[in-house]
């Protein structure tokens, strides 16, 4: 059997990942379909961690939150991704896989506070470690976290996991001749003006060296071909 093309992953889901065809919250089928592909990454041996947005809950209330104070707002948002995170740790464990929320603010009787030798211990016991609360601080998006905690558990990529199965030329859905990219350089993709991630996310990614794989969650089998090495996806390098 060939061997994974990584040892350690930071897997970024968006939360509206989650909603499915729904028009906000969680939807059942999509999260176990998740589950079952974090799974057979999981039994390859890869080492893996997860951020995950909070987009579908926060949708939810947005309306209301017009005109709210920008940190509040932001606090709503990371209350969210800890929502998210307990129901796909939940969802793997029905699954059988053994899931650590680990959360960037502090709700000691939900959720475990983030420690970063804790977090290593239990990527290296095998247990998939679930990043909740962003990076404990408004101002930043989830992609700057994923960025983060991809860097401070010395993770080989970041997996950008997206509705869309690459980075293109132009946007494929208003522009049929857009291409995508097998692999573009950081410096391309900022020359060309491409959003792969936030500025902040992307400028911490290029600087650490650490590489960023996009592609589509939607994609049946797609997370373990491109943890196997294989033409999925596009892949952002220095």
């Amino acid at each position: 059997m060939t061997k994974p093309a990584y040892k350690r992953v930071l897997l970024k889901l968006s939360g509206e990942a989650l909603m499915g065809d729904d028009a906000y919250g969680i939807n059942r089928a999509t999260i176990e379909r998740m589950v079952a592909d974090v799974a057979e990454v999981a039994r390859l041996g890869v080492e893996l961690a997860i951020v995950i947005g909070g987009g579908n809950i926060f949708r939810g209330v947005a309306p209301g939150a017009q005109g709210m104070d920008r940190s509040t707002a932001d606090y709503m948002g990371m209350l969210a991704t800890v929502m998210n995170s307990l129901a796909l740790a939940d969802a793997m464990r029905q699954a059988g896989i053994v899931a650590r929320v680990m959360s960037a603010i502090s709700i000691e009787q939900v959720v475990e506070p983030y420690v970063r030798p804790k977090a290593l211990q239990y990527l290296e016991e095998g247990k998939i470690v679930v990043f909740a609360a962003g990076t404990g601080n408004p101002f930043f998006t989830t992609d700057t976290a994923a960025a983060l905690r991809g860097a401070e558990i010395g993770a080989e990529i970041v997996l950008k996991a997206t509705k869309v199965d690459g980075v293109y030329t132009a946007d494929p859905k208003k522009d049929p001749s857009a291409t995508r990219y097998a692999t573009i350089t950081f410096d391309e993709a900022i020359s060309k003006h491409l959003q792969v991630m936030d500025a902040t996310a992307f400028s911490l990614c290029r600087d650490q060296k650490l590489p960023i794989k996009v592609f589509s969650i939607v994609k049946p089998g797609a997370l373990a071909r491109v943890v196997m090495g294989e033409d999925e996806g596009t892949l952002v390098h220095v």
